[in-house]
């Protein structure tokens, strides 16, 4: 397997490394651009998603949140074919395998025998273009060795370096910043989850994630898309808040310009949405539902992350099947609840309706919430919400482009500091430390401080003259 290090550097991996998965490799920059353009090409599959929705919902005439909540994320259990076609994923039935173990040694002491180094011999044929077994005469300069000629088998003796000394080589030919890179990664993928590990953390999150998406889909039902837009937006601040306390990495930090950022992103959500939004005597059903909807997702995103802080501990296709066999096992009688309470009576859907259900849960959910997922251990739980809220103008947008619908002037102005509070909050994950509107209030505070103290400085030296000149005319008197 070749990895590309950096513009001048490929390696090949060899199979004690194939583990690794390619972006362990990348450097800090090239995992935050991969994990954008995951992210914003999410949000596409996202606005195309949220059309077919809307088309089951009104023109399919089938609104039945629930139902297609419940097969969409049913449809997460096509990833556990993989323990059929991945031998990695049946080793981890049973445990880490011996790869991992053998990496988790701390200091690997040089064998004493040589040859426990290498594996025992395997004779190969020779490739030189030479038949095997054709006699090759020795040239002397007797007569009598002339006539002698040496038969060779044709094959070749192959021994195989043991994996922990396959690893030294490979570290020993990369850059020092490289071989970091490798060093972690193999420690990463020494601490990945067994498959019974993976399934707890899916039991653990399962419920809040079709939670979260339930909620959504119950929201749209009772509601303008307005006002559940600017509601669920609300997800970023509660990501924010729920990270800082927390932390699963030194990016979830706190900061006043993170802060801000939020803020300006739920501001232009308001306006790109004030079109759509409808003042009501009382407050909506599917208020309630949206904030459910966003608190519920900042909770599972922030905590899967600090349980799983990388995407090397975990496999996250194998994470999702379990996430669907779960949900499929557990919310099954929810539908007869609905159906008694008359909140959802259970309708068949005709074969066209099964077909645009079953496309929206292939593609809009099985393929986008592992790319989401994945954006989101590239880059931060933060900018993975963000780019929530991103599918509100392409949304838009996409309905300026194909079905020419006219928006007003502050839709565009709105979309501004949506776009620009996502790349903003891009910037700090990369650069950790900085805090642009800290340091400037930092600086108007000391400013103001010094300002204070001159003043200050100088009434005193007003007293003290004034004292002085008072003093003198006394003496003189004297």
């Amino acid at each position: 397997m070749a990895v590309a290090l950096s513009e001048d550097e490929t390696i090949v991996v060899p199979s004690s490394l194939s583990f690794i998965s390619c972006t362990s490799l990348l450097s800090k920059s090239q995992r935050l651009l991969l994990g954008l353009l995951l992210l914003l090409f999410v949000d596409v599959i996202w606005v195309l998603s949220s059309e077919l929705t809307k088309f089951i919902f009104q023109n399919a005439e089938y609104d039945k949140p629930f139902f297609t909540t419940y097969f969409k994320t049913s449809f997460f259990m096509i990833y556990l074919t993989g323990f059929i076609f991945a031998k990695s994923w049946r080793e981890q039935c049973v445990g880490h395998s011996s790869e991992y173990q053998q990496l988790k040694q701390d200091v690997i002491e040089d064998p004493e025998d040589p040859s426990s180094v290498l594996s025992g011999p395997v004779f190969v044929p020779m490739k030189n273009g030479e038949e095997p077994g054709q006699p090759i005469v020795i040239n002397e300069n007797t007569e009598e060795s002339s006539s002698r000629s040496v038969r060779f088998n044709g094959v070749v003796e192959v021994r195989e370096l043991s994996p922990n000394e396959a690893v030294d080589a490979l570290m020993a030919r990369l850059s020092y910043s490289a071989s970091i890179r490798a060093e972690v990664a193999t420690r990463r993928c020494a601490e990945k989850l067994s498959s019974l590990e993976t399934m707890k953390v899916a039991a653990t999150f399962s419920l809040l994630w079709f939670l979260g998406n339930y909620s959504y889909q119950a929201a749209l039902s009772h509601t303008e898309a307005g006002l559940v837009n600017v509601l669920s937006s609300s997800s970023s601040l509660f990501t924010l808040m729920l990270a800082a306390c927390l932390p699963s990495g030194t990016s979830d930090r706190f900061t006043l310009t993170k802060f801000i950022a939020v803020v300006f992103s739920i501001a232009g959500v308001v306006l790109v949405s004030l079109s759509d939004l409808k003042v009501e005597q009382s407050i909506p059903v599917g208020a309630g539902w949206a904030l459910a909807g966003s608190m519920c997702y900042a909770a599972y995103l922030v905590l899967l992350k600090r349980r799983v802080d990388h995407e090397d501990k975990m496999s996250i296709p194998m994470f999702f099947g379990f996430v669907g066999l779960i949900n499929t096992v557990v919310m099954w009688p929810s539908f007869f609840i609905l159906h008694a309470t008359k909140l959802e009576i259970f309708v068949w859907p005709t074969q066209q309706q099964w077909l645009y259900i079953a496309l929206n849960g292939l593609i809009g959910t099985v393929l986008s919430e592992f790319l989401w997922l994945w954006g989101c251990f590239l880059t931060s739980s933060l900018i993975a919400t963000l780019a929530m809220s991103l599918t509100i103008p392409l949304s838009m947008l996409a309905d300026v482009a194909v079905k020419h619908i006219s928006y007003p002037f502050l839709f565009y102005i709105g979309s501004i500091p949506m776009f620009l509070s996502f790349f903003a909050v891009t910037l700090l994950s990369h650069w950790e430390e900085w805090d642009p509107v800290a340091q400037l209030l930092n600086r108007i505070v000391d400013s103001c401080r010094s300002r204070n103290r001159n003043r200050s400085m100088d009434y005193t030296d007003d007293g003290e003259q004034r004292e002085s000149l008072i003093d003198q005319p006394e003496s003189n008197s004297e």
